[in-house]
């Protein structure tokens, strides 16, 4: 007689799954945790335990056999990742092989990611910025996409909540594009950024410099506290900043609710087509190739843009022949990214006598975005906008010839003070950008993989024209000398804000999710990473993601309660 496991569902059923432990899933294990709900979260990478898992964080330069560079064989093996400004001989632990992570560019995209516990919470970096009802309304005044179900006041309460747990640092503008948040003391600018500062007040009437506005703890919150180090990409021992793995898994752990699952590559999700809701995952074990299914009343879905959209066409059944969700043809398409790549920088004469500090400020300054913002800041030739970040240095080393006693002094001189911005812009939400499977070319698990077809526009191209043109013009009016700007224009998806592909709407024959990032036709499901996004803004947007998702949990567990899902 056969050995059978009768309990094997029983052992499996949850009441809530989250797929994906990054920055939105990481939230939505902490909501869904705390308001006692037995949570599943599913990981597909390995774990990392935090402060102990951070191998490099506290290595000197001269410890690393390459002295931080990036060898030859890194490059072959990381042809994409590579490319990240956070990529390096430290880090590279916290990126995805691409030769073992494959996916096809129908247009050049780089996906930059990384699978193991806490996501691109580990690495990304860090901004923090309010969207306004400039942004909210945009598809609805100007025709691109289709118009947010949501407004600033529904999602404001959020942002509070979120940024009070979380730690944002920043100043007060009262700006109405950029709405102010709940703040932690700002970090200091240095002399030169000051002084750049004062002159945009004299010289501009339209803009502000200000100090970036990022998720460091600028005072203790428990035991968390910036070291300024600057070695974020690393993972911080210390949780000066916000991660999923020092902050928001830690809070859901401690409710003894969280059941955390690493290794867990999320196939499909299942349907039940007597409920008409969706039952479960299922699941392949990364180590062992062991196929499992976990059941749960609702799933949050923050696999990050790309992959909660492979799970979603993935997903076949015959309710969802075109994969899960997507009765309005839209899983997939309307991919976004922010185009940047563009600046200019200059010198300046003076300050000599003035360096900088406190240590190595992990953040930089930030223009907001002034153009298109009413009818006096409207273009012509682009619709939407972008904004700044930056910052101002002064090297040392006057020279990188010579020996000797000389040449040692040469490298203790510091050099003229530098500045330099560098423009983020928003990028439409067209149709035809999209991501679909591949079932030809498969994985190393035998999955299909993804096609991405994506590109910039006329709309984006016109104005990266301007993003030039006002950086050079804003360091030349604020006294540089010696300025010169640049368009490097990297391919989307080199921003790492991709976003798009299930987005939130209000009309189920045109999007994915309602109001509430709620799925149209399986109202069990929630998606509150980047994939729900409607529009782009020029803003980096992880807070916002933070929002949504705990107003979505908040939302979703009241449902439960009423006995809706």
């Amino acid at each position: 007689m056969m050995n059978l496991n009768i309990k094997a569902k029983e052992q499996n059923t949850y009441d809530a799954i989250v797929v994906g432990s990054g920055i939105s899933g990481g939230w939505a294990a902490k909501e869904l945790c705390e308001k006692g709900l037995k949570t599943l979260v599913l990981e597909r990478g390995r774990n990392i335990v935090h402060g102990e898992g951070y191998t490099t964080a506290m290595m000197n330069p001269w410890e690393f056999e390459h002295r931080l560079h990036s060898t030859k064989e890194m490059r072959e093996q990381y042809p994409i990742q590579s490319q990240c400004y956070a990529f390096d001989e430290a880090t590279q632990q916290h990126w995805v092989n691409d030769l073992e992570n494959p996916y096809n560019q129908v247009k050049p995209f780089n996906w930059l990611r990384g699978y193991h516990v806490g996501g691109r919470s580990l690495m990304w970096g860090r901004q923090c910025y309010r969207w306004s009802d400039i942004d909210f309304e945009a598809n609805a005044k100007d025709g691109h996409g289709v118009d947010w179900p949501i407004r600033y006041k529904d999602i404001e309460p959020w942002y509070t909540y979120v940024e009070k747990f979380a730690g944002i640092s920043g100043q007060p503008e009262g700006l109405k594009q950029l709405p102010d948040g709940h703040f932690l003391p700002p970090m200091e600018m240095n002399c030169l950024e000051k002084h750049v500062a004062g002159r945009f007040k004299e010289v501009f009437n339209d803009r502000i410099m200000t100090i970036g506005r990022v998720a460091h703890a600028t005072k203790a919150i428990d035991h968390r506290k910036c070291q300024y180090r600057d070695l974020c990409a690393r993972g911080c021992p210390f949780t000066g900043y916000f991660s999923s793995n020092g902050v928001t898994l830690p809070a859901a752990a401690k409710t003894g609710n969280m059941t955390l699952r690493p290794h867990s590559i999320v196939l499909e999700i299942l349907y039940d087509d007597q409920t008409q809701k969706a039952k479960g995952v299922r699941i392949m074990d990364s180590e062992t190739r062991e196929v499992i299914e976990y059941f749960a009343k609702i799933i949050f879905l923050n696999a990050s843009t790309l992959g909660t959209t492979f799970i979603l066409l993935n997903s076949v059944s015959n309710r969802f022949q075109n994969g899960f969700g997507n009765d309005s043809e839209q899983v997939g398409h309307n991919l976004m990214d922010h185009h940047f790549g563009v600046g200019a920088s200059g010198e300046f004469e003076g300050f000599e006598d003035q360096y900088y500090g406190p240590g190595r400020r992990p953040n930089g300054v930030y223009v907001p975005r002034f153009r298109n913002i009413d009818e006096k800041t409207k273009r012509s030739d682009y619709v939407r906008g972008f904004g700044y970040q930056g910052g101002a240095s002064r090297g040392r080393g006057l020279t990188f010839d010579g020996i000797g006693a000389e040449f040692k002094f040469q490298q203790t001189q510091a050099n003229k003070w530098t500045m330099g911005l560098g423009a983020w812009g928003e990028h439409l939400p067209y149709y035809e950008n999209k991501v679909t499977l591949n079932k030809d070319k498969k994985d190393k698990y035998g999955l299909p993989t993804l096609d991405i077809d994506c590109e910039f526009k006329e709309n984006e191209l016109a104005m990266r024209k301007d993003m030039l043109d006002s950086a050079i013009e804003m360091l030349e009016k604020s006294g540089l000398k010696n300025v010169s700007g640049g368009d490097g224009m990297p391919p989307p998806g080199h921003c790492i804000h991709e976003m798009g592909t299930a987005r939130m709407g209000k009309d189920p024959k045109t999007s994915v999710l309602n109001g509430n990032n709620q799925m149209h036709a399986a109202k069990n499901v929630f998606i509150t990473d980047g994939a729900c996004m409607a529009s782009s803004a020029c803003q980096n947007p992880s807070v916002t993601y933070m929002a949504l998702t705990a107003r979505a949990a908040d939302f979703a567990v009241n449902e439960m309660k009423k006995q809706n899902l």
